[in-house]
């Protein structure tokens, strides 16, 4: 899939997100809304090579974990209406977050493991 919007670093990231546990189409629009002011969903579709229903569930989840925020925008005419999006808080504040996430899935991974050895001393 072309993410012709992303740069060769911000592809990257996406990757590394998706490593820590983001969902691919989520990691996509977040690193794309990070690389812009304000930007609507047709070119978050256009640049990241998603189609809508995949951006419409990804903004639900950026919004609904405070990262993202959305406006409406006036337009003239009939039809759906649009809407801007763009970060609540700076890319870095975010990439803590998913960091101590992490790092709390670390910690329950290696708590797991300690009362794997436990209960194989036991058992044997």
């Amino acid at each position: 899939m072309a993410e012709e919007g992303l740069t060769k670093e911000q592809k990257e990231l996406v990757d590394k997100l998706i490593k820590a546990g983001i969902q691919k189409n989520i990691a996509r629009t977040l690193v794309f809304v990070a690389s812009r002011d304000e930007t609507r969903s047709r070119d978050i579709e256009d640049a990241t090579n998603l189609r809508q229903p995949e951006v419409s569930i990804a903004m639900q989840d950026l919004r609904g974990r405070g990262w993202v925020t959305k406006r409406d925008i006036k337009k003239e005419g009939k039809g759906r209406p649009v809407h801007g999006y763009r970060l609540d808080k700076p890319i870095e504040e975010i990439v803590e977050e998913i960091e101590e996430k992490e790092k709390e899935r670390i910690e329950e991974i290696e708590k797991n493991l300690e009362e794997i050895k436990e209960i194989v001393g036991s058992a044997f």
